[in-house]
């Protein structure tokens, strides 16, 4: 399965693609990371700048295309303080949904912090232990405590860099006085959660998020044989850290901008980042971190995978989502797989079999396959019209990867499957083009007996066989067990597929006659068959083989 996660965050947006594999772990195959500072003078109860919002809707637009060229099978994304905080975030997410088609969930600053630390221990293979998870984002701090398998404290902090900038950073360089006020302010909001960390205990501090990792290279881009691509897992001593925060501090943008390693974008930030996580560290009393170049993006990854185990295995069984997206339609309905297939397998047969009759192709034939896989859903809701509320579901049950019309169809189709047939006074019918109701006349009467061939839900039939006769149709019954019931049913549900066919039809044991049209009557095997034409009557011991029914002729007129 290919998945898509989009972290929109009060600094940047940035989405990963990634494979899933069999073992539910995942392998990163795409990523794309647009600044826009969405937060900038949103946060704490302020407006998202139409600038902003415009720039994150393009940027947005843009993952969306390359997601879908990446042919990914689903799109989660998750919006943070920015959004949460702002008075109109509510406005900018619906104006998501209009321009790219995305969902977006608004999480807290504790399902954040959850997230995260799913990322980081997996990312480090904290297996054992106790760790600490810092990420610093552009408008709060996410903090966790917790194992491999659970978190046992998560806290979210209004402490992110473009908050505290805005706040405390206009000075340049920093003054003291500013840096000493910002150090309070950061005891204050979150001292006593990092001491109760502290007096709790950990064996391991894991930060991620840009600002940690920019501080990173620039306090390890001096060391020898040091690669800037792989800081992913360096680990950084806090005396180092309290180095490099003394450093930015005391520069002006201007010479900030020539730090070897510091992003360019992160210049005007990487002051209130420095001293932010200089004083958790140091009141955390840890003597080194672990950098992380996950976060939250694939913390979404991990917990989609965590609650969609079975959806994901479905997606390697059913790489082609639209039949990945019928069969998951199925089950969240609690279909009767067994039935639905023989069903579905048995209209087939009889679509194959009668191609020189109706004309319809591939498309329309992967219709009446998925009309055969669903035409049972409605007993989801009830029996009683459960035809009708198969339609219902199956037209709003978020079938992906179809055209309006293919849904329309296949409804359609699993609407006429029990009772009732396709007419123009209805409505749904009569908006279809012509070929596509030509298409459900045909998809019907073929399910319809197909239905009626499974009336046990025993799949007694393991095969069944057309033949032509000069006035009527036989339809032979391989059976693995005696059918009677299915015949008999066959047989009182015949006229939908008589009209098909322009000929009555006669249903027989491949072995031994079951019940026949009231008023056709079927030869014994090898007796001749009487015919009439051009005023004479003629016999014939001729049948016409099975799969081979005449050509050239076409449904009745699309009259109703």
């Amino acid at each position: 399965m290919r998945l898509a996660a989009i972290d929109i965050g009060t600094n940047s947006i940035h989405m990963i693609v990634v494979q899933v594999k069999p073992d539910l772990s995942f392998e990163v195959v795409d990523r794309e990371k647009e600044m826009v500072r969405l937060g900038a003078g949103g946060l704490e109860g302020g407006r998202l700048a139409d600038g902003t919002q415009s720039a994150a809707l393009d940027a947005l637009q843009r993952f969306r295309q390359l997601a879908e060229s990446r042919q990914v099978d689903e799109i989660v994304a998750a919006a943070t303080s920015a959004v949460r905080e702002a008075q109109n975030g509510g406005e900018f997410l619906a104006q998501v949904v209009q321009r790219t088609g995305i969902r977006v969930r608004v999480i807290s600053g504790v399902e954040e912090a959850r997230l995260v630390h799913l990322a980081a221990v997996y990312a480090v293979e904290a297996a054992t232990g106790t760790t600490v998870v810092i990420d610093i984002g552009g408008g709060s701090m996410e903090m966790t405590l917790g194992t491999a398998e659970e978190v046992h404290i998560a806290r979210s902090f209004p402490l992110g860099v473009i908050r505290l900038t805005e706040r405390f950073g206009s000075g340049d360089p920093l003054p003291r006085s500013a840096e000493r006020r910002l150090v309070k302010h950061i005891r204050q909001e979150a001292g006593a959660f990092l001491q109760q960390v502290r007096s709790s205990g950990f064996d391991r501090v894991i930060t991620t998020s840009g600002t940690s990792l920019s501080l990173g290279q620039v306090a390890l881009s001096g060391r020898r044989l040091f690669d800037s691509d792989r800081i992913h897992h360096s680990r950084l001593p806090a005396a180092a850290l309290h180095r490099v925060r003394k450093q930015v501090v005391g520069l002006d943008m201007q010479r900030r901008l020539r730090l070897p390693g510091l992003d360019s974008r992160r210049a005007d930030l990487v002051v209130s980042g420095a001293v932010l996580l200089d004083t958790v560290v140091g009141l955390l009393g840890a003597e080194e971190i672990i950098l992380c170049d996950l976060a939250l993006r694939e913390g979404l990854v991990l917990d989609y995978i965590r609650r969609n185990g079975a959806q994901i295995a479905r997606a390697d069984r059913y790489p082609d989502i639209r039949r990945r997206s019928v069969v998951e339609l199925g089950e969240r309905c609690r279909w009767y797989p067994d039935h639905s297939r023989q069903v579905a397998r048995l209209a087939l047969s009889l679509f194959d079999q009668t191609r020189g009759l109706h004309g319809l192709g591939p498309r329309e034939r992967e219709w009446v396959e998925f009309a055969g896989l669903l035409h049972d859903v409605g007993g989801h809701i009830s029996y009683i019209a459960h035809d009708e509320h198969s339609y219902y579901l199956i037209r709003n049950g978020g079938l992906r990867g179809f055209e309006p019309e293919e849904v329309e169809a296949i409804a359609l189709m699993a609407r006429y499957h029990r009772r009732g047939r396709p007419k123009k006074s209805h409505p749904a019918f009569a908006a279809l083009r012509r070929p596509a109701r030509q298409a459900v006349r045909a998809g019907a009467a073929m399910l319809r007996m197909a239905e009626s061939l499974d009336r046990s839900h025993g799949q007694l039939l393991e095969r069944i066989e057309l033949q032509e006769d000069r006035d009527r149709f036989r339809l032979l019954l391989h059976a693995r067990a005696p059918a009677e019931l299915e015949a008999w049913a066959a047989r009182r549900q015949s006229e939908a597929m008589e009209k098909l066919l322009g000929k009555p039809l006669t249903i027989e044991s491949a072995d031994a006659p079951y019940a026949q049209h009231p008023d056709h009557p079927a030869p014994l095997p090898g007796s001749p068959v009487r015919r009439r034409g051009r005023g004479r009557v003629r016999e014939e011991h001729a049948t016409r083989p099975a799969g081979q029914v005449a050509r050239g002729r076409r449904p009745p007129a699309d009259r109703d």
